[in-house]
């Protein structure tokens, strides 16, 4: 699949006394990134009547990120199932990949019970 491309710059609140992003934000700015990738295809997570949760990240931090960096964030459905996707992003900087994170996210019910995915929603990933 193609895949969504979007930057973010990393301010101070980002990172850590050394001017290093903090681990944990690279998840942040992922998250950031997949949620922008649903709303350029009109799935706005709000307005829905599922969920989709992280159920499993698998992350590698190659090269550090710092204040002031622009980074670009690249987000690849990999797989559409019945009930969950399977996201690749990878995080560059200059064109460099430094960070490359693997995650399994679950569709649940506002209960947060495990459900499929609606078709309308399938058809709408199957744009990205």
């Amino acid at each position: 699949m193609e895949g969504h491309k979007i930057s973010f710059r990393v301010y101070y609140e980002d990172t850590d006394s050394g001017g290093v992003v903090y681990y944990a934000n690279y998840l942040k700015f992922a998250e950031r990134a997949r949620t922008e990738m649903l709303r350029k295809v009109g799935i706005n997570q709000s307005e829905e009547d599922i969920l989709f949760v992280v159920n499993k990240v698998d992350m590698e931090l190659k090269k550090p990120a710092r204040l002031d960096d622009l980074l670009e964030i690249e987000s690849i459905i990999e797989k559409i199932s019945s009930a969950s996707l399977d996201i690749n992003q990878y995080i560059y900087k200059d064109s460099i990949m430094i960070s490359e994170l693997k995650i399994k996210i679950a569709c649940v019910s506002k209960e947060f019970k495990p459900v499929r995915i609606p078709n309308k929603i399938k058809n709408k990933l199957n744009l990205v």
